[in-house]
């Protein structure tokens, strides 16, 4: 299972968040951490909004944080709402051309495949990716300062 940048960046933003304590964040301190383009992460943060993941703050003062508790955010959820739609192989979607559909089973296969892969994460939770020991060492690694 391949899953997009779009999702992957999703979950960098919570974890991002998630290691601030609750201390609002702007798009641009996340983006510099991870070394990805402010403009991309635009559009996945109004969409963590809309979707209550993250709450956005206007003004001089504003930013992002989290609109959850961390152990409350769920991986799997979050995945399958991002990746919904998402094909294996080309008998998933609607242009299906492939010829010996009726007979094979690839499909089966990798709709269990599939299945297994989401309720995998459907056991891990934001809590699970930056809680306890790890909090640390991914502020280290994106450069927040825990102090502040």
């Amino acid at each position: 299972m391949h899953i997009t940048r779009y999702t992957d960046y999703s979950l960098r933003v919570l974890i991002y968040l998630a290691a601030n304590d609750g201390k609002l964040c702007t798009i641009g301190e996340i983006a510099k951490s991870y070394d990805i383009s402010k403009n991309h992460l635009m559009k996945i943060v109004q969409d963590l909004n809309a979707r209550g993941y993250l709450l956005a703050v206007r003004g001089k003062n504003g930013g992002l944080r989290l609109n959850a508790d961390i152990d409350t955010i769920n991986i799997g959820s979050l995945v399958r709402t991002f990746e919904q739609g998402s094909k294996l192989v080309e008998c998933f979607g609607s242009d299906n051309q492939c010829t010996i559909t009726p007979a094979c089973q690839l499909k089966a296969m990798f709709a269990e495949a599939m299945e297994n892969f989401f309720r995998t994460l459907d056991a891990y939770t934001l809590q699970d990716l930056v809680g306890g020991k790890r909090k640390a060492a991914v502020q280290e690694l994106l450069f927040i300062n825990a102090a502040s």
